[in-house]
């Protein structure tokens, strides 16, 4: 009697040892597309070998580069990226803080076979559907970075599918989780938002397969300030600038300037019940009493890696399909406009169609 309890004992404390061994192991992510330069700051962040917080219990395993043959950057960026993410914590001061090297594989279906999520990172945007199809089919749950597709209609396949199959997908522009901007809600300064004018880089060396990203980062920064709910838009383009006013059905205005020609800097100015406030610059935090902050600590990708963190370990889409779909019909919107000579044009509801 006295053996059988002690086996059973041993049993018993070989199964907690097993399920804590179990998940202490980390979620295993492989990298889709490595021509973006997000491939290595995401990872610099998921791999540091003293990793703690929401970083804690990510490991970039595999990567597979999936190079596009319509950019004529792709192969040079991508061999760029992958010698640091070959490098990465290779060589530390103590031997202990030397991490797994991420391992290149051969294909799509090698890569998945070796992660639990996937972050897709290729540069061309018009490989985001098929590559995301992929990743979703093998129940990869799935980050894509900017922008998550080349198109509304893309944009719309991709949800869609995710919704079908029932395994997440989520894509954003760092700016909005940069301190500066989300940090305008509700800010003492400022008060609930009333209204907002951003301002930033449009540019048109993108491709016009890609030609979402030429305002991706602005208006997702409008919608980080603003809040999703756009009923019209109106845009009209000159040599030197894009000039989009997007009107909120609650009757609250935002306008983007998009920067061709120029000194470019990513900001905002803020209109609230309480006061008028310049925003934060990319990359740092908000401002205080009217001064922008430019030597506190740089953020960069860290705002969004943190969300990316929580999303690839299981947490919730931080934005939901329907406020990135609105992105996209803005987007949508603001060319109808300036091809009708800057006429005013009802937002399409992309999102009703995804449950069709």
């Amino acid at each position: 009697m006295i053996r059988c309890c002690a086996v059973l004992l041993t049993f018993a404390i070989v199964g907690v040892y097993g399920s804590f061994a179990r998940a202490a192991e980390p979620v295993r992510v492989g990298i889709l597309g490595i021509d973006n330069f997000g491939s290595v700051a995401y990872t610099e962040h998921f791999n540091h070998p003293k990793a703690e917080g929401d970083f804690a219990g990510l490991r970039v395993v595999a990567a597979y580069e999936a190079n596009s043959p319509t950019y004529p950057e792709s192969a040079k960026l991508a061999g760029m990226w992958k010698q640091q993410l070959l490098t990465m914590y290779q060589n530390p001061t103590d031997p202990k803080d030397k991490v797994p090297p991420v391992e290149f594989v051969s294909s799509m279906d090698e890569l998945f076979k070796k992660c639990d999520a996937v972050m897709i990172f290729s540069i061309d945007g018009t490989q985001h559907l098929a590559q995301a199809t992929a990743a979703l089919k093998a129940g990869k749950r799935t980050f894509i970075s900017r922008p998550l597709a080349s198109s509304p209609e893309d944009a719309v396949a991709i949800f869609k599918l995710s919704e079908e199959l029932k395994v997440p997908v989520w894509g954003s522009s760092q700016h909005r989780y940069n301190t500066g901007f989300i940090g305008m809600r509700n800010h003492p300064e400022v008060g609930k938002v009333i209204g907002c004018d951003v301002y930033g880089a449009f540019s048109e060396k993108v491709p016009d397969a890609d030609k979402v990203l030429r305002s991706l980062h602005s208006i997702e920064t409008l919608f980080t300030i603003m809040g999703p709910g756009v009923a019209t838009v109106s845009c009209q383009s000159t040599p030197t600038a894009e000039s989009l006013t997007a009107v909120w059905k609650d009757g609250r205005v935002g306008t983007f300037r998009g920067i061709k020609e120029g000194a470019i800097k990513f900001s905002a100015t803020v209109f609230g019940d309480k006061g008028v406030s310049t925003a934060g610059i990319y990359g740092h935090g908000v401002p205080v009493n009217g001064v922008v902050p430019t030597t506190d600590k740089y953020v960069g990708y860290e705002g969004l890696a943190i969300q990316m963190a929580k999303f690839l370990k299981g947490g919730p889409v931080p934005v939901t399909p329907a406020e990135t779909l609105e992105v996209f019909a803005v987007i949508k919107a603001a060319e109808e406009s300036k091809a009708k000579g800057g006429a005013v044009v009802p937002l399409t509801d992309l999102a009703a169609g995804l449950k069709k």
